[in-house]
C-alpha cells in the first residue's frame, strides 16, 4: 500500500476494515473518495484463500460497466498475486463466453444485479460457495431500479458475509437490504470540503416523491405574507412549465423567466420580476442558463437538486449584505447529488421537519385519495376539518425565522 502512494488510512477504513476482515456484515455510508472500494478490496484479499474451485467466492455488484472496471483494476493494482482469478461480467449480449470462463474457475465475480442474475438463471454462476456478497454504490443501484434481482441473488447465497457500500443511508437502501442483513451495523463518516463556504441560510426538506414536492410548495406558498418574492429553481423548462400549471396561487402571482410556451406567463430578466408586485413566484430553469442576480430575493428554492454542484453555489454564495434563506426540496434518489453539493460547500445543509398538515402522497393510496380530495383545491389536498385548519404551515421556530428575515427587507 505504502508502494502505492497510500501512507495513512482514511477515516473509514479505520472503522471498517477490521471488522470486514474479521468477517462481520456492514453498511458503509461515505462519499466519494472516502476509500469505500479501496477498503473490501482489502478486506477480501486479506480473507480470500486461493485454491482451485470452480465455483467463485466473492460476488461484487456494481451499476454500470464503468464501475465494474473500476472495481477489477483496483483489485490487479493492490493485489501482486498472479493466481488471483477475477472476472467482470459484461453487462449485455452473449452469455455462452462468459459461461465458458466461470466454469473454469474464478474467485471474484463483479456484474450488475441484472447480468448476474441472468448468467445465475442460465446455471452459468454458481452462487453455493461464495464467502462475501458485497453491493457497491448501493445508491445508484436503487436508483436503476435493482432492489428486487439484489435480494433474489442475496437469498440465493444463503448465509455469507454481506457488505453495502453507499453514499446516503435512506429508506429505499434499507427495503432493498434489510432483508438479508437486518442486524448489519451502519459504519458512517462525513468528509466535507477543507473550507466552508460563505453561504445565506440553508435549510433542506426531505421528502419521499415529486408529488410530495408539489404539496409541500402549495403548502408554502399559501403563506403570502411570508413568500411575498421567492424564486424556484427546477433543471428543466419544460419542468418549470409544468410545474407552474400546478401551483394553487391566484392569477398572475407565479411566472417563469424565459418562457418555454409563448402563451406562459414570464419575463424576459429578473429585473422585471423583481420590479412587477403582484408576481411574488419566479420559475426558473437552470437548462441552459446563465449566472442570475439573486440580490433583494429573500427566498431561494431548489426544487429539484441541479445535476452540476456549481450551480448550486452560486444561488447560495453570500456576495453582499442582503440576507436569504435558501430552502431545497429533495428525495432519497436525489441525496447522493446533495452530499457532493455539502462536500463542495464545506457543510451540511440542517433538515427540516416536514409540516404536520402536508399530504404524503402514496401511490398505493391512489383509490381512497380520489373519495376524499377537496375538489376547489386539485387531487393533491384532502378536505380538512374546520378544528384542524391552519394559518401557519411549519414549525414555529422555522416560521419565526422566515418572518423575521421578511421584515429585515
Amino acid at each position: 500500500m505504502n508502494d502505492l502512494g497510500y501512507f495513512t488510512a482514511k477515516e473509514f477504513q479505520l472503522k471498517s476494515l477490521t471488522r470486514i476482515v474479521g468477517g462481520h456484515s456492514i453498511i458503509g455510508i461515505a462519499p466519494e473518495g472516502a476509500g469505500k472500494t479501496t477498503t473490501y478490496v482489502l478486506g477480501v484479499l486479506m480473507r480470500l484463500k486461493y485454491t482451485q474451485d470452480e465455483a467463485p467466492k466473492v460476488l461484487i455488484l456494481a451499476p454500470n460497466e464503468d464501475k465494474i472496471t473500476e472495481i477489477i483494476d483496483r483489485f490487479h493494482t493492490i493485489s501482486k498475486n498472479k493466481n488471483l482469478h477475477i472476472m467482470g461480467l459484461k453487462t449485455s449480449g452473449g452469455m455462452e463466453e462468459e459461461i465458458e470462463d466461470l466454469v473454469r474457475g474464478v474467485d471474484i465475480v463483479v456484474a450488475t444485479p441484472t447480468r448476474a442474475r441472468a448468467v445465475y438463471l442460465k446455471l452459468g454462476l454458481n452462487l453455493n460457495r461464495i464467502q462475501t456478497f458485497i453491493i457497491d454504490d448501493a445508491e445508484e443501484i436503487v436508483k436503476q431500479g435493482m432492489q428486487t434481482t439484489v435480494r433474489e441473488l442475496a437469498q440465493s447465497c444463503g448465509k455469507v458475509q454481506y457488505l453495502a457500500f453507499s453514499t446516503v443511508e435512506h429508506e429505499k437502501l434499507h427495503v432493498m437490504i434489510d432483508g438479508f442483513m437486518p442486524f448489519a451495523p451502519v459504519i458512517e463518516v462525513e468528509e466535507l470540503g477543507e473550507e466552508t463556504m460563505q453561504t445565506q441560510e440553508l435549510a433542506l426538506y426531505e421528502v419521499p416523491n415529486f408529488t410530495t414536492k408539489i404539496n409541500l410548495l402549495n403548502l408554502l406558498m399559501r403563506d403570502a405574507d411570508v413568500f411575498d418574492k421567492v424564486v424556484l429553481f427546477v433543471n428543466s423548462r419544460l419542468t418549470a412549465h409544468n410545474l407552474i400549471q400546478r401551483l394553487h396561487v391566484q392569477k398572475g402571482e407565479a411566472a417563469l423567466l424565459h418562457p418555454f410556451f409563448h402563451d406562459d406567463l414570464g419575463f424576459d430578466n429578473i429585473q422585471e420580476f423583481k420590479q412587477t408586485p403582484e408576481c411574488r413566484i419566479l420559475v426558473v430553469a437552470n437548462e441552459g442558463g446563465g449566472p442570475i442576480d439573486l440580490s433583494g430575493i429573500p427566498f431561494i428554492f431548489h426544487f429539484e437538486i441541479p445535476e452540476k454542484t456549481d450551480v448550486f453555489a452560486q444561488h447560495v454564495l453570500k456576495t453582499s449584505d442582503d440576507e436569504a434563506m435558501a430552502i431545497t426540496f429533495a428525495t432519497d434518489i436525489e441525496l447522493p447529488e446533495l452530499k457532493k453539493i455539502e462536500q463542495l460547500l464545506g457543510k451540511k445543509i440542517p433538515s427540516i421537519p416536514l409540516p404536520d398538515d402536508l399530504i404524503i402522497y402514496r401511490p398505493s393510496d391512489n383509490a381512497k385519495q380520489k373519495n376524499e380530495v377537496d375538489d376547489s383545491r386539485g387531487g393533491a389536498f384532502h378536505a380538512k376539518k374546520e378544528s384542524n385548519s391552519k394559518t401557519h404551515n411549519y414549525g414555529s421556530g422555522v416560521k419565526a425565522k422566515m418572518t423575521k428575515r421578511n421584515k429585515k427587507r
